[in-house]
């Protein structure tokens, strides 16, 4: 045996010996990851309205495959009404530690005084990239965009992006219209006489609670559409032509109105009666019919299926056409300065995907993008059905409170006044047309 061999065997016997005396390793025992391979863990806040129970159900859904998909992502979500997120959006997201995302109502009062405050993000380079522009038609895209001041609603930058659309119009209870012996109206005339022939059958005609304000503006701007155009309607939302409140088709439709709480047909003392509480009644068999907006859809289907209808609101003449108020709902917005301003994107694109457009499908409520349903309920059907024929006639008109900042606290309080029987339409009108007036100084001194 030569010495380099020799060597070599001593060398093997001292490190078999040592290994004997030493206890063995667990077989396969992973190492503790560095904090470099860890999943970075980050969490987004979120505040949406999406409070009813449908529409909470698809979001817990989205959020949770969302957060499969980005490990070490938690969302923080709170939810709340409309009203509480008008009331909260600017102090939360002025906050360094506010919600990253935020569901923002469009219109000058909301998404225009966060963009004049420098608040939100320009979403222009997302919508590129993600391909929102493509998916939310130019129309729908205006009506989400100011100029970078917040002074010009309908162009400029993208500052939201919605989920779904929205289209108010009249969901009717088919028992009670059977009942009555009431079919679908197919002109104004027809639909004020089911309203009386509701009121002698002992059925409350239009079920209703106007605690909320914007229910007032909903059933005010379905009659107004009955004889204003399309013209008109964007001239005065976007500011342009020194257009007037103080116009004879809105002194009639406030005086509609008035007519309507003399003639008994709205649910009784409905000014106490919160918007949660009317569509609860709605639901559970109280009122033949209910004008709100698609947002209800999915609840109404899935507590009492093919029990409602949805219909638009009829015009004057059989055939005609009108403008339905409706649009989208409100829209998903980034906090300027997030430090998670990317992450806000992907979280938007996902909440606007065919994934969530097919949840959206599925819950009975219309998706902003084209989705096709099988088996769906007749309820569904007549909202997809409306809204292809509004959007295919340039039809969809607009929430009437983005037309100022104040627009929406002064018509809201106008409303209060005209539906107590305190004022009269003229001077209903009146007040409004002063705050509207007053906007438009500012716009063109």
């Amino acid at each position: 045996m030569n010495r380099f061999v020799h060597s070599m065997l001593v060398v093997l016997l001292v490190f078999g010996l040592l290994a004997g005396c030493t206890p063995a390793a667990t077989p396969q025992q992973p190492a503790e990851p560095t904090k470099a391979e860890q999943p970075q863990q980050v969490t987004l806040k979120v505040w949406d309205i999406l409070v009813n129970p449908t529409e909470d159900e698809v979001a817990k859904t989205l959020i949770a495959e969302f957060e499969a998909s980005h490990p070490g992502v938690k969302i923080e979500r709170e939810t709340m009404t409309f009203d509480q997120m008008k009331s909260r959006a600017k102090l939360g997201l002025s906050a360094a530690d506010g919600p990253d995302v935020a569901q923002i109502n469009q219109g000058y009062s909301d998404m225009g005084a966060l963009v004049a405050a420098n608040l939100l993000v320009d979403l222009t380079p997302y919508a590129k990239k993600y391909g929102w522009d493509k998916k939310l038609s130019p129309g729908i895209v205006a009506r989400n965009s100011f100029t970078p001041d917040g002074k010009t609603l309908g162009e400029g930058n993208l500052y939201g992006v919605p989920i779904t659309a929205e289209l108010v119009g009249v969901f009717y209870n088919k028992e009670h219209f059977e009942k009555a012996g009431v079919t679908v109206p197919k002109t104004f005339a027809e639909f004020e006489a089911a309203l009386e022939k509701f009121k002698s059958a002992g059925i409350v005609p239009i079920n209703y609670g106007s605690l909320d304000g914007f229910v007032n503006i909903h059933v005010f701007a379905e009659i107004q559409n009955l004889k204003i155009d399309r013209a008109y309607l964007d001239d005065f939302i976007y500011g342009r032509n020194n257009v007037s409140f103080n116009i004879p088709a809105n002194v009639e439709a406030a005086a509609k109105m008035q007519e309507w709480v003399n003639k008994g047909y709205f649910t009784p003392d409905f000014s106490g009666i919160g918007y949660d509480d009317s569509l609860a009644a709605f639901r559970s068999g109280q009122g033949a019919m209910m004008i709100t907006g698609s947002w209800i859809s999915g609840d109404a289907i899935a507590q009492a299926p093919g029990k409602f209808g949805f219909f638009l609101m009829p015009p004057l003449e059989e055939g005609g056409k009108r403008m339905s108020t409706g649009g989208t709902s409100t829209a998903f917005a980034i906090r300027k300065g997030t430090a998670n301003e990317e992450l806000a994107a992907q979280y938007i694109d996902w909440m606007v995907s065919d994934r969530a457009a097919q949840l959206w499908a599925e819950k009975g409520i219309v998706p902003v993008g084209k989705v096709e349903v099988k088996d769906a309920d007749p309820l569904f059907v007549d909202l997809l059905n409306a809204w292809a024929y509004l959007n295919e006639n340039d039809l969809v008109g607009h929430y009437l409170d983005w037309a100022t900042p104040t627009f929406y606290d002064t018509i809201v309080a106008a409303f209060a006044e005209l539906m107590a029987l305190k004022i009269t339409p003229e001077e209903f009108v009146q007040k409004v047309e002063a705050d509207y007036a007053a906007y438009l100084k500012t716009r063109n001194p």
